[in-house]
């Protein structure tokens, strides 16, 4: 008699799969023990009960990245037993997108009149409600980073003054906004070790309060001491920034190329010229320039929506492609990933619209190209117009003068459209395809084009419009559908229906019971 396999030798428990370890990459100065005395202090319980109070709201929002969800439920009871009565206080988790950004949307959906942020946070202006930031208070040696940074610091002012006496630097401390705390006492002690070389620090202090119709601090107003004029001050600048690597810090290294970046870090307790890797990022974000230079149909990731200006910026976003004969959708995915993305295939290129410190995805993972407006811009525009200049503020980039540039662009052009353009990325020419002008794109979406006057132009006489020929020799016309276009180019479209073919087969009884014994199984 033949040993029946075991089940195990078919198939397994998945044991293995609930008992394997996970590492997470978490700051340990975030989850840290914290004694319930000092709940109160770092994260600023008796400030919080105040805005409340003072704002009498009555439906509060508690939000969590979830690295501190461990500490959500002695915050809630806190925050409950201090106000008192008539609040009614709910913890938000899982964000739509990413952590740092204010979930205006899932605050809705509890009527919330108010949110608390609490840990890492953006700053990014909110479109709807107001919000009350609480970043807690990461531990650092003071002492440590006066030390650390004031010897770097030294070094490089000593040279600066060597090369350029009349034009002294000035030094701007920048932070994680966990270190905020520190902010004044670190400014003002750096000065007082910078003095002999006579030079002047300044410091942005962090707003914890945003309005939907206030503005946001500008960048450029800085909290100085000893300056006259702060034009003046950011002629020539060293930045002393305070934190770990993270988006913050590759984002700030990238908008400030021109300037020479050393970072502390707390946890390590080292501090590092990082303005060194600056060339190198750039370098990756123009490489991605280049594939999105080659790019005809683009994607447009909603990535955020509770940034002021998010609209608008999408709408800009449109309005570029469009102007450029390219063809665009908008998609709202939640939080990215590349089965998600690995859907869209016949997109060629991403427009990931979110919070500055999520706008640069540098994954390798992902199928297609992820860039932000900026790039795009710079895409679009004729070749060799790059000057190094990063931007990632919705704000500067809805001000810019790009709409111009492109249609200069399109003009130099206009005198060959089928004259082939060079590729950097596959070193060979290209023909690039042209979803309907920029007349046609009016009619598609007059909000983006008001100044539209003639409608009765057909998108079918573009050369994006693609003719089929079906089984009875009829012709079918598809107008700008770059879906249609990339599953023509498939050389498997889908089961075939075949209608007409196939004769109907006879309806015969099928088996009953279950499959370890059917009622009609007769071996």
């Amino acid at each position: 008699m033949t040993d029946v396999p075991a089940v195990s030798t078919f198939s397994a428990s998945g044991e293995d799969a609930i008992a394997r370890t996970i590492e997470l990459n978490v700051d340990s100065s975030i989850t840290r023990n914290i004694a319930p005395s000092d709940f109160l202090e770092i994260y600023e319980i008796e400030q919080t009960v105040a805005a409340i109070i003072e704002g009498n709201f009555k439906r509060i929002a508690l939000q969590f990245p979830d690295e501190l969800l461990c500490h959500s439920v002695p915050i809630y009871r806190l925050l409950k037993s201090k106000a008192g009565g008539g609040h009614d206080i709910y913890v938000l988790a899982d964000t739509s997108y990413g952590s740092c950004c204010v979930d205006e949307v899932a605050a809705q959906h509890v009527d919330a009149d108010l949110i608390v942020h609490y840990g890492h946070a953006c700053l990014s202006q909110p479109s709807r409600l107001p919000v009350v930031y609480v970043f807690g208070k990461k531990p650092m040696d003071v002492d440590d980073c006066i030390n650390q940074l004031g010897r770097c610091l030294t070094t490089q002012l000593q040279q600066d003054i060597t090369n350029n006496s009349d034009n002294r630097p000035t030094i701007l401390l920048c932070y994680d906004v966990g270190y905020s705390y520190n902010a004044d006492v670190i400014t003002h002690r750096l000065e007082n070790d910078l003095r002999s070389l006579n030079t002047r620090v300044l410091y942005d202090p962090l707003p914890t309060r945003f309005d939907p119709k206030t503005t946001v601090q500008s960048s450029r107003t800085f909290k100085q001491t000893g300056a006259d004029s702060v034009e003046d001050s950011l002629t020539n600048v060293i930045i002393a920034y305070i934190g770990g690597e993270s988006l913050n810090l590759t984002n700030l290294l990238m908008t400030h190329s021109h300037c020479e970046v050393y970072a502390y870090d707390p946890t390590t307790r080292s501090a590092h010229l990082q303005s060194h890797r600056t060339n190198k990022l750039l370098m990756r974000r123009f490489a991605m320039v280049q594939r999105a230079r080659d790019a005809d149909v683009f994607g447009i990731l909603v990535g955020t929506l509770g940034v002021t200006s998010y609209l608008p910026l999408i709408a800009h976003v449109r309005r570029l492609l469009a102007r450029a004969q390219k063809k665009s959708y908008t998609i709202s995915v939640g939080k990215l990933n590349p089965a998600k993305l690995a859907n869209f295939m016949e997109i060629e290129c991403f427009i990931l619209i979110a919070c500055p410190e999520n706008s640069v995805i540098d994954a390798k993972e992902f199928l297609r190209p992820i860039v932000t407006p900026f790039e795009l811009e710079v895409a679009l525009q004729a070749e060799g117009t790059w000057s190094g200049q990063y931007v990632l503020d919705f704000e500067r980039l809805l001000a810019g003068d790009s709409e111009n540039d492109i249609d200069t662009a399109i003009k130099d052009n206009r005198g060959d459209p089928d004259q082939p353009t060079f590729s950097l990325v596959t070193g060979k020419y290209r023909q690039a395809k042209r979803y309907g002008s920029k007349h046609n794109h009016d009619i598609l979406d007059p909000f983006l084009h008001p100044e539209a006057e003639d409608n009765e132009t057909s998108i079918e006489g573009t050369s994006a419009a693609l003719t089929l020929r079906n089984q009875d020799s009829a012709l079918s016309t598809l107008a700008d559908s770059a879906a249609a276009l990339f599953l023509h180019s498939r050389s498997y479209q889908g089961l075939e229906t075949k209608i007409g073919e196939d004769s109907p087969s006879i309806l015969e009884q099928g088996r009953s019971g279950i499959a370890r014994g059917y009622s009609d199984d007769h071996s």
